[in-house]
Parts: C-alpha cells; structure tokens; sequence
C-alpha cells in the first residue's frame, strides 16, 4: 500500500507499483448528480475515513465507439454519473516538487476516460521523475448542454477547470509542484486544452500547454449551441425550457438522445462526403469562454505560457477508416473541399500539384483525406502558433509522420497515433502503434521531449534540439521514423488556406 496522503477533502491511500505511488479515483469535486446534474463543479464535502484509492472509478456517461475500441485496445469500463476523479502516478509522497503533467482525454466530447490503458502514466512519471494526473470530466449533453433554462452551461470545461484547483491545492502533497503545472491532451483534449488556455477562468492554474491534434477553432457560438440543445431535447422528448424535465431524465435516455445526435452530425454527415460537426463542444457563454479560444490567446490570455502545439500528417484516416465508403473519385473529392474550403477545385488542384512534385500518392482518397486533415488540425494549430508566439517565446511545433501498420497500413500517421508514444505504452497497443527498435526509439524521443517540455518549457533534448516557432519560417519538428527539422513543410497547401477558417 502506498502513503496516506492527506487532501482538502480527506485522507486517501494507493498502491505501490514498481517504485511508484499510484492513486486510482480520487474524487475532486462533488458527484455532479441529483440537484447538482446540469451545475458547474461543486467542492467536495469530503469523507472522515482513508479513502482507498487503489482501483479506477466510474467514467461519465457515454455510448463507447466500439469500432475506435477495436482499434486502439479499449477494454470496457464502469459508469455513472458520479464521475469527476482524477488518477495519480507518483515517484514519491515527499517535498521534490516534482513538475505535474495533467493529461485530458479526448474523445468528440462524448467518450472517454482518464482510466484507459494507453494514458497509463506510470512510464512517463518513472522516466521523466515527474507526477502525471488523468481525469475524466462530464461528456455530451450532461457536460456540455447549452440552454437559457440551465442558467449555467460549460459544465465538463469547468469540471477540468476544478480538477486543476484541485491539483494546485493538493499536488505538494503527492510531490507535485504547483508552481509548474503543464496540461496536455489529445483531440476533444488538445481543444480542452486550447480552450483554457483561452479561459479566464483557468488563468494561473498552469503553466504550460500541449494541445495535440486540437487547437482554438472549435469552440461552438451561444446561438449555435442553443439550437444544438434544441436538437437533442427533439430526441429525448422534453421541451427546450422545461428544466425540470431534463433534471429528471434518465441517464440512459440521457445518453440514447445524445447519441441520436451525435450520429445525425457526425456519421450521417460523413457517409454523405460532407464535414462532419460535433454536437457537444466547449460554449462561447460570456464567462467561461467570451470569444474564440484562438482570439482570445491572440489577445494574449495566455501570454507567458509555454506552449508545444501540434498534430499528424494523417489525421483523417482514422476517420475515413471508421466510416468505410467507397473510395472518392475526382469529382467527389472536389465536392467535398468545396465544402471544406469554398473553393474545392482550386483546393484540389493546389494539393495535387503540391504532391505530385514531392512524389506522393494523388489519388482523389488521398487528396480528400489530406485536405481534411489540414482543415480540422494542421491549419487551426499553426494559427494558435502564430497567436500564441506573439505572447510567450517559448512556444514549439511538432508533426507526427509515424506509420500505423494496422490495416495493411490504411490508416498512415493517422489521428490518435501519437498517444502511445507520448505516454510510452506503445507495446499493448502495438497493432495500432507499431513495435520494434524504431517505435521504441520514437517512444523514448517523444517521451523525452514532452518531459523536457514540463520542466523548462523547452522540448530540446541532448538528442534533438528544437527552433522555436517563427511565423517566417514555420520550422517544425517532424517525428517519425527519425526526427528532423523542416522549413515551412507542406506550405504550398498551408498557403491555399489564408483568408479561410
């Protein structure tokens, strides 16, 4: 068993595990349930007995994708309501003050945890000496419902928001340092991540920032939002303005309706070849968010934040590979960046040139998916770049161009890939990930540099050095079968989105 520690809310146990403390379930705030269903994050009232913090806990409500499961290794997880725990690996319960590495999951905003396998935290916190913190906030309509008869809305934002007070009031004690907090997360997280950096009300509760696949674009206007929850309360049969009725629903018809939803803006949206758009997503409400998370860095919010921001050179084929249609012909794909771009011959035209001069792949597949992958990742993170460059020197590019063999290697360096490399658990996903002396290296540089990352707030190891960014030159650290620096890579298609998004 490992220490006791001692909290705000408690006293709670773990477990000692190859020279680590673990802590599994720690409650951060109180249950979101009840009366508190549909309310921002309330502080715990606490326990009087040690709480055992050995096994995982409960993740939010959700309909897991059983396809994206099958893929990266998910196993099945209990869940309830009663969700908002945080996990903690640590090399010791003492005074180091240790830099804290607070990861948030991704997942469209509807599935997830912080209790999967590939965020095991125990390689980065051995290997770095660092404390590294997972945690699950509420997901879909119970997180992120948006309508004028809750009063309060941005509900799994500001649950992430409590789960950070709760790691600078309580880290010491598990021999964190609350003075050097870094977030990172992937996709659904990378936007979390992006998101507070945009915040007013996370000012000051980190101190550096790794949005991975997910930038500051995806925050959602109150209008659209109002009518997204209109949408959804269609399919769970209550009125918009009857709180009561929403209070009192049923978590399965809850997630059911959601799911209705997510399915006619997502899936629906991709068999038919047009952008797919995630119902649930952080609100521009006037409080927590009170513009576009990218303006809001523009503007500086998060000015003397240090920040390693980036994504990988095939995004979209996780995507394409979920939703499996007929590959695209020319005509199709032009369709598609037309709606992508509002000028999808040119779009296309511009790409085909671009790869056919580098010796790439032009199918029309390949074009489309690429295209895609710019618009939801490449191009929104190197605006953040750009935007955050302006506020804090220490702010740095990455692209993953790592090959997944899964699929007879269909999916390329595609979304999520690069999770179990910055976590190092790369071999209990290695039908997804690769394995070998290759991806072991990659696993070790990655690890490496996101550590070297939380501590200095510079990702430049002994074995590669890294140029910060420079709108000029765009210089970007590609990671893959061996790291390398580029100037401006890919820009002739960079350069076909100005003026758009």
């Amino acid at each position: 068993m490992a220490a006791i520690v001692q909290t705000e809310s408690g006293r709670v146990h773990g477990s000692s595990e190859d020279g680590l403390s673990v802590y599994r379930g720690i409650p951060y705030a109180a249950p979101p349930v009840d009366s508190l269903r549909f309310r921002v994050a309330r502080p715990h009232p606490g326990w009087d007995d040690v709480l055992d913090c050995e096994s995982f806990r409960p993740m939010a409500p959700q309909i897991p994708n059983e396809a994206l499961d099958a893929m990266i290794g998910a196993a099945p997880q209990e869940q309830s309501e009663d969700c908002l725990f945080l996990n903690i690996w640590t090399p010791g319960t003492d005074d180091a003050a240790r830099p804290v590495m607070v990861w948030i999951h991704g997942g469209a905003f509807t599935i997830g945890s912080g209790s999967e396998g590939l965020y095991n935290g125990a390689m980065l916190a051995s290997r770095g000496d660092v404390v590294v913190v997972t945690i699950n906030y509420r997901l879909g309509a119970l997180g992120f419902l948006h309508l004028p008869a809750l009063e309060e809305s941005n509900f799994g934002m500001r649950d992430q928001v409590a789960a950070l007070r709760w790691v600078r009031d309580n880290i010491a004690a598990f021999g964190g340092d609350p003075a050097n907090i870094t977030i990172f997360g992937e996709s659904a997280g990378g936007m979390s991540v992006a998101s507070l950096m945009g915040s007013p009300e996370a000012t000051g509760l980190f101190h550096k920032a790794i949005p991975q696949s997910g930038a500051g674009h995806h925050g959602i206007e109150d209008v659209q939002a109002v009518e997204h929850g209109r949408m959804f309360c269609d399919h769970l049969g209550v009125k918009p303005d009857d709180a009561e009725a929403l209070q009192a629903a049923s978590v399965e018809d809850i997630v059911a309706a959601q799911a209705k939803l997510e399915e006619q803006m997502l899936y629906v949206a991709m068999e038919a070849g047009k952008q797919p758009e995630m119902p649930f997503r952080p609100v521009i409400d006037g409080e927590f968010l009170t513009e576009m998370p990218i303006d809001a860095v523009r503007a500086g919010q998060a000015a003397g934040v240090s920040a390693l921001i980036g994504c990988l050179d095939e995004e979209s084929k996780l995507f394409a590979a979920m939703v499996p249609t007929e590959p695209p012909n020319e005509e199709d794909a032009v369709a598609v960046m037309d709606g992508l771009h509002g000028d999808g011959r040119r779009l296309y035209d511009i790409y085909r040139a671009a790869r056919e001069a580098r010796g790439e792949s032009i199918t029309a597949y390949e074009i489309q998916t690429a295209a895609s992958g710019d618009e939801l990742f490449r191009v929104p993170a190197m605006r953040l770049l750009d935007a955050q460059a302006q506020h804090s020197d220490q702010t740095w590019c990455y692209l993953f161009d790592w090959k997944s063999p899964m699929l007879d290697g269909a999916l390329g360096s595609c979304h999520a890939l690069d999770i179990p490399f910055v976590f190092g658990t790369h071999q209990v996903a290695s039908a997804f990930a690769g394995e070998g002396v290759a991806a072991n290296a990659l696993a070790e540089l990655t690890m490496d540099s996101w550590l070297a990352f939380a501590k200095t707030g510079d990702p430049s190891t002994g074995n590669l050095p890294w140029p910060r960014w420079d709108p000029k030159t765009r210089q970007t650290v590609v990671l893959g079968e061996s790291a390398r620096t580029e100037n401006n890579f890919r820009g002739e298609e960079i350069a076909a989105w100005d003026g758009v998004l």
